[in-house]
């Protein structure tokens, strides 16, 4: 791959004042500071949490949602629902996205997390200067916490942008195009970068996080859900080895954040029970004293207006509800017992399904004008997504005993009738061996057990850990359970791409298009504005002109 280097727009303009570059910058406005104390340092950090949100961007990518403009089986279509904003059109045809630079876009999501990545550099800058001045045992352990935390959210926000604006790490990383990966404070809005590659961005990201885990600490927070705490440190750790296909390190670092009891870091209280309003269920669903939120960050993500409310072009509907909210499974019937009390519809039912733990939050710049922003609560990390981690891990490794006791643990966890079925090896073998389309309506099976490519993607760490038809009933459970536990976070897109599924989008009445394993489309185009300042664009193109992804036609 040709490497050239190119100015790149971070959106870092606002730390300018945290840094000296020339006479004026030197002079610091009356309502800044230069953190000078451990405790200005901590605080600090707390803005390299991102509000960004790649939720919309992923969701309407992937196949947990449908254009509600195409017809049906029996030919039923709503032209009527129209997308929120033109980007979200270009999403779900897998287009270059440069419609809108607001939220939920390329350039809101780009900026705001090398804004992060900014945030943990400046801290990590001025930490060997603070600690000159504070000698104390207990400041040094402060900053020792700091400078943890620092480098995991540098780490953090880096594997997001490379698994979102690059290809999947895997068989192609050393020529595939990387990200900027910065390390250093910046001083100028145009700076010198070079993108790379995936495997260099990865060996960067790696160093990052294994060192950063050394030094997490949960005695200096407050409001530990909203850190890298221990179990949100090694749920990352773990999520990246899986991207990389490390499994032992997985299971390792996953069965750390789940400790000795598993169960009790599911959302198990939260299924038992009734709620009276929206805002009461999705405050519950995010409960920062819950043990399964184990990080919490608050995003601008407008997700649920683009695909959940009121009605929409993009819904989770028809086969994507069936294989998500609204089929049956290997020890439920018609659709998961949970679901029964928390779905809700999206003006009406034809139209598609939400989740009642979408539900957006308001915060009043003016409660009397009715006036203020929409956010929506986001678990980074959680107790279900390291169990079906380490499930995954284990399925591969050839533990499938290990595996059916983490599925069957995600199941009972859900359950709000106590008389679920235990699941059973038999029964996960004999239900996802069925791949011929049945006919109840609700039966997932067809969309839930697709060739799996990831093989061909990625070389695993140990040779041995390969797909196997032994194996493969295993995995497709995995897979179906992590679709209804990730819907509407944008976290399918990943799995679609780490594992090669090929997708298909019909588009309107007649256009369909369709993702092959290896379509560069499966990387997002960089902004616009970091396009027009000179960074290399991401190689897409020529992925509209391969024979696999090809427009094809369809009849009604």
């Amino acid at each position: 791959m040709k490497k050239t280097n190119k100015y790149i727009y971070l959106g870092v303009v606002g730390l300018l004042s945290l840094c000296s570059c020339n006479d004026f910058l030197d002079k610091m406005p009356d309502n800044r500071i230069d953190p000078s104390t451990p405790k200005q340092l901590q605080l600090m950090l707390v803005d390299g949490y991102s509000d960004a949100d790649y939720a919309s961007m992923c969701e309407i990518s992937s196949d947990n949602v449908v254009d509600n403009h195409t017809p049906d089986e029996k030919g039923q279509s709503y032209p009527n629902l129209q997308s929120y904003t033109p980007i979200l059109d270009q999403y779900y045809a897998w287009e270059d996205a440069n419609l809108d630079n607001q939220q939920d876009s390329p350039t809101y999501v780009w900026s705001g997390y090398y804004h992060a990545i900014a945030v943990a550099n400046h801290v990590l800058d001025k930490i060997d200067e603070v600690r000159a001045n504070y000698p104390s045992d207990e400041d040094q352990a402060k900053l020792d916490a700091v400078y943890g935390e620092a480098l995991l959210i540098r780490a953090y926000h880096h594997f997001l942008l490379v698994n979102l604006f690059s290809m999947q790490y895997g068989v192609n990383s050393s020529t595939d195009m990387g990200i900027p990966y910065c390390t250093e404070p910046e001083t100028q809005v145009k700076v010198d970068y070079d993108r790379g590659n995936v495997a260099q961005v990865y060996e960067n990201i790696e160093k990052d996080l294994v060192e950063g885990l050394k030094y997490v600490n949960e005695g200096y927070y407050t409001q530990l859900r909203f850190h890298f705490n221990l179990a949100a440190a090694n749920a990352f750790a773990a999520r990246f080895y899986l991207y990389k296909r490390d499994y032992d390190k997985v299971e390792e670092y996953a069965s750390k954040a789940l400790g000795a009891d598993p169960s009790s870091k599911t959302r198990i209280d939260y299924w038992k029970q009734n709620y009276t309003s929206l805002g009461a269920d999705a405050s519950t669903f995010y409960s920062s004293s819950s043990a399964n939120n184990f990080l919490l960050v608050p995003k601008m993500g407008m997700i649920f207006y683009y695909v959940c409310n009121g009605g929409a072009r993009y819904a989770n509907n028809r086969e994507a509800s069936v294989a998500t909210l609204y089929g049956s499974g290997p020890v439920w019937e018609k659709y998961l017992p949970v679901m029964i009390s928390r779905l809700y519809v999206n003006g009406k039912q034809a139209y598609g399904l939400w989740p009642s733990w979408m539900y957006m939050f308001i915060e009043y710049t003016d409660k009397v004008a009715g006036i203020g922003y929409l956010h929506r609560m986001c678990a980074e990390f959680t107790g279900e997504d390291a169990l079906l981690m380490r499930a995954e891990a284990r399925i591969f490794k050839g533990n499938l005993p290990g595996a059916v006791e983490d599925l069957n643990t995600w199941v009972q966890s859900h359950d709000t009738s106590n008389n679920i079925d235990e699941l059973t090896a038999d029964i996960i073998t004999s239900y996802y061996r069925q791949r011929t389309v049945q006919s109840d309506s609700h039966d997932p099976i067809p969309y839930v057990t697709p060739d799996l490519h990831i093989d061909e993607v990625c070389n695993p760490v140990n040779p041995a850990y390969t797909v196997t038809d032994e194996k493969l009933p295993y995995l497709w459970c995995m897979l179906h359970f992590r679709r209804i536990e990730t819907v509407f976070s944008g976290m399918r897109w990943f799995d679609i791409k780490r594992y090669g599924l090929e997708i298909t989008h019909r588009i309107g009445r007649t256009e369909s298009r369709t993702l092959s394993t290896f379509d560069l489309r499966r990387a997002f185009q960089v902004p616009t504005e970091s396009l027009e300042a000179g960074l290399e664009p991401t190689p897409r193109a020529a992925a509209l002109s391969s024979e696999s992804s090809q427009v094809r036609f369809v009849v009604d």
